[in-house]
Parts: structure tokens; sequence; C-alpha cells
């Protein structure tokens, strides 16, 4: 018989493990358990009254199984056989029942919920159009109602429903923002997936890639920012605005050159990369190296350019960011450009 303390050795470190798992499962910017928006609410309400009726089920269940036990032990000096009853017509026509209720009990609102989280709002005026792209290992952000296309950080106004049309560039991802709302996939098939979402309350939400989509999948992350209708337009204007440049022309030369080949800065538009405009606001860089001053949550965003700067494939192996060594960039004007793009904030 295996002894107590080998049987607290094993379950101490499966305990601790349970415990750090979670321990993330409460962040009101990430968990559905802690739902923020409409969307996620409805899912978070079928869960609740999934597990409510399979703790009844189980108290019941136990219940009985315990009064059998009590009630039909076998007494001491008894050597007969109890009585056998077989094929009761009463219990059969209870457990087949009971089930049955519950199923359809369980089911009308999981249908109801399904069928609300494929509203389609593209032909709604009022609702805010965004196309998302997914690539290995970065999210695009298109607005075609103003002309403005980013990326990693989806800003949207509060309040207000947000009408998606998911495609992908390569793979198969999986776009999904724990907090607001279900996931949905974006196939590489050439089809186009719709949903939508809205967020009530401003504030900022992580989103993740929910689909297994190469060795950085875990990396490709996106933040979804609702801020108020003011601020949306104002953030609308600013990314609108003419380019902004590195003051140094033999900087501004080299980051024309190495860098805008690719990505795109104000009215400079790229064609493969991410748009940099913008980017000292941004929630992150590289969608995965936290931007925070205090250090609490991530680092300057200054310290993380660089980071990713100097060596993209250690912060996210097998992503297409060249090396900008390869581009012919040195160490100083690598600093420079990570210098220029921390400085690059919006409203």
């Amino acid at each position: 018989m295996m002894k107590t303390w080998q049987a607290g050795k094993r379950l101490l470190p499966m305990t601790a493990t349970l415990g750090l798992i979670l321990a993330g499962c409460g962040r009101q910017d990430l968990s559905v358990l802690r739902p923020q928006g409409p969307a996620a609410e409805s899912s978070f309400g079928l869960m609740k009254l999934s597990i409510t009726i399979m703790i009844v089920v189980l108290l019941i269940v136990f219940a009985i199984a315990a009064y059998v036990l009590i009630r039909y032990r076998r007494k001491p000096g008894q050597h007969e056989i109890p009585e056998q009853v077989e094929g009761s017509f009463k219990l059969e026509v209870l457990w087949t029942v009971i089930p049955l209720i519950l199923v359809i009990v369980l089911a009308v609102p999981t249908v109801q919920a399904v069928f609300a989280a494929g509203d389609d709002h593209s032909d709604d005026k009022n609702a805010v159009k965004v196309k998302v792209t997914g690539h290995q290992y970065w999210w695009e952000f298109e607005y075609p109602d103003y002309g403005v296309t980013t990326a990693q950080d989806l800003v949207i106004p509060a309040g207000v429903d947000i009408a998606f049309e998911l495609t992908t560039k390569d793979v198969l991802h999986s776009f999904w923002v724990p907090s607001l709302s279900g996931k949905i996939d974006t196939n590489p098939d050439g089809s186009t997936n719709h949903f939508s979402f809205s967020a009530p309350n401003e504030g900022v939400y992580r989103g993740k890639c929910a689909e297994l989509c190469g060795p950085s999948h875990g990396f490709m992350e996106f933040k979804v920012k609702s801020v108020s209708k003011d601020a949306f337009t104002a953030w609308i204007a600013s990314m609108k605005a003419p380019a902004v440049m590195p003051e140094d022309p033999a900087l501004a030369e080299k980051f024309k050159s190495a860098c805008l080949t690719c990505h795109a800065v104000g009215d400079m538009v790229g064609s493969n990369g991410p748009s940099l405009t913008g980017i000292g606001s941004r929630e992150s860089v590289a969608g995965i190296l936290l931007n925070d001053d205090t250090g609490v949550d991530g680092a300057p965003i200054l310290e993380n350019l660089k980071t990713w700067l100097h060596d993209p494939q250690s912060v996210k192996p097998g992503n297409r960011m060249p090396d900008p060594k390869e581009l012919g960039l040195s160490d100083e004007e690598i600093d420079g450009i990570a210098e220029y793009l921390a400085g690059y904030t919006l409203e």
C-alpha cells in the first residue's frame, strides 16, 4: 500500500501546477470566466447552466447510491439472496424522461446562443466594419469605411457592434478574444467568415490565435482597445495623417530602404509587413512583448523594440521578419530606428 508521504509527494506538484494554471483564470482582460461583453456573457451563462445541471445530477446519483448502500446492505446473519427487481416500467420511464428533459433544458438556450453568435452586422449602417487577416504570426486589421489599416492593436469604439470579415494570408488561424466573444477560424481555402461582437466598457482586452499555426503560435497575440467614440474618431484621424519620418536624414533614408519595402507608416504604404504607424502607442511590440514603463507587466517600449529589432527570431521563432543586420543596418542604426518608432505615437 502506498504510504501517506508518498501520496503527498505525488499530489503536491500536481496541486501546485493546477493552482498555477487556475491563477490565470481570473484576468478581466483575458478570462472567459469574467465576460466583458454580451457574446461572452451568453457563453458564460451556458457554462453555468451546464455545470449546474451536472452538479444536480451528480448529487442525486450519489445520494441514491448512498441510500441503496445503507438501506440494502447485508445484515448480520442474513445469507439468503434478496428479492431481485428487474424490468420496472416506472423506473425505465423515469430514467429515460429525466435525461431527455435535461437535454432539452440545455439545448434550447445553446441553440439560441449559437445562432446569436452568428449574427452578421455587415449590412448594419451603425456597425464598424473591420477586415481581419491572419498572418504567421501577426494580425492585420483594416477599416474599409475609414481607409485605415493597422496591426496587432484592434481599436474599437465602446458600445458599438463591430462587424468582422475574416481571412488568412497563409495557414489556418483562429481569432479569439476570450473576455469578449468566442473564437472563429480564418480559413486557408479562400472562404471568408463573418461574425461580430461589441465591448460595452472601455478597456484593453487580450486576443489570441486559438488554432495551432506554427512554432510561434503561442506568441500570436493581439490587443483589443475599446475607447470612447471621440477617442476612436481622433485615432482614425491620426492614422490618416502624413507619415512622420526620422529627423536624421541618413537614418530616414536607411529606414526607407530597409523597412518600408515591407512595412507602412502613415500614407507610405508597404506591401507585406504590419503597419508601423503609431507603434509607439501600442500595447505591445510584435504582439507579445508587453509595453509597461513600470516594468510590472512588461518592459518600456524602447527596450522591447530593441529586443525585437536586434534578434526577431529569438522573440518569435519562424516569423518572416528578416534580420535587420542582414539588410545592412548597424547596431547604432537599429537603436536609432527603435528610438524613432518608440516616439511614433498617436492620439
